[in-house]
């Protein structure tokens, strides 16, 4: 047994300042992310979508690995999220950055994939600031 109290129990701390400015630089980080994987992928169609997705997945694995949390890696998915959605409503004009073709839904879906498994793979974080670690 451990002499330490359960998680649950502990006070919860405020996030520091530096904390705060490296999720919002990794929102709009993820945000350019989306915007350039948006006018890559249908460039080039084959390898425009994989250089997309590979930005994507690097942007978002990279963000938790600095912050050596899910929370760097969430914030970028959240911010190439957020560009992306906007990016996919038409103008009055009847402009429009996705056509209505394969490329572009395997983008968008395939763009929430890489998202959610990279965040989840980042490595998670103690209380105590140490590496995650099964008992023994």
């Amino acid at each position: 047994m451990s002499d330490r109290s359960p998680m649950l129990a502990q006070p919860v701390r405020p996030p520091s300042a530096a904390r705060v400015t490296a999720c919002l630089g990794f929102f709009l980080l993820g945000a350019v992310v989306g915007v350039a994987g948006a006018l890559v992928q249908p460039a080039w169609f084959p390898g425009g979508l994989l250089l997309a997705l590979a930005g994507e997945a690097g942007a978002v694995l990279g963000a938790s690995l600095v912050t050596r949390g899910r929370i760097g890696g969430v914030a970028a998915a959240a911010g190439w999220m957020l560009a992306v959605i906007l990016l996919t409503a038409s103008r009055p004009e009847g402009d429009f950055l996705f056509a209505a073709g394969s490329g572009s839904y395997l983008y968008l879906l395939g763009g929430i994939g890489v998202a959610v498994i990279c965040a989840t793979l980042a490595p998670g974080r103690q209380p105590d600031g140490g590496p995650v670690r099964l008992a023994k």
